[in-house]
């Protein structure tokens, strides 16, 4: 899933130049037409071209304003919280798990994506992530790979692995993510998180 609609990029770009060219030529008190003068005003339309589009990646992409029609992607940075029901059964007890509450830190930017897990054992980091969606539904998923690094304390039942989730992306009523995960340890699951904040948590606390 691209994060821009590249249909419309090349004549906003285009329009954008000209009306910034415009625009620079008529606060220099300069003829709309083109000629020496003109040209040699170039690299001032560049310099803020530029700017322009630094500050779109950096923020104003965000903005609901470019939602749908030209960023198609969901904004998913902050922190979610919920919980996780795993298959994993305790090789000491012989039993599966009581589900655990998590913390998803998504952090986001124009062209990259990335997912932290943190439980009260592990932390989970994403090695790789994105967002697709669906093209007859229209949904939304975002998808990850992760390795998992459990507590040093509890990895004589709880041993470094590899997983990947996928999680529908709800904006209405509430912001959730759903969806299942599994492992190299041969265990799957569900995740279901709420968003809570913009603000990025850095642990389980």
């Amino acid at each position: 899933m691209k994060n821009i609609r590249k249909e419309l990029l090349i004549w906003i770009q285009l329009g954008g130049f000209v009306a910034l060219w415009i625009a620079v030529l008529f606060l220099s008190d300069k003829a709309l037409r083109i000629d020496w003068e003109a040209i040699k005003k170039l690299p001032d339309v560049v310099t803020i071209y530029v700017v322009i589009t630094l500050l779109f990646t950096k923020w104003a992409w965000k903005w609901r304003i470019f939602r749908g029609w030209l960023v198609p992607l969901p904004n998913l940075q902050g922190t979610w919280k919920g919980n996780l029901h795993s298959t994993w059964i305790d090789p000491v007890t012989g039993q599966k798990i009581a589900p655990k509450n998590i913390v998803l830190v998504i952090r986001q930017t124009f062209s990259s994506i990335s997912c932290v897990v943190f439980t009260d054992e592990s932390d989970s980091y994403s090695t790789t992530a994105q967002i697709n969606q669906d093209d007859e539904s229209g949904i939304f998923r975002i998808s990850y790979n992760y390795i998992n690094r459990p507590r040093s304390a509890v990895r004589d039942r709880s041993e470094i692995h590899d997983g990947a989730a996928i999680l529908k992306i709800v904006s209405s009523p509430k912001r959730k993510l759903e969806g299942e995960y599994w492992t190299s340890r041969k265990t799957t699951g569900d995740i279901s998180v709420e968003f809570v904040s913009d603000k990025l948590a850095q642990a389980f606390e």
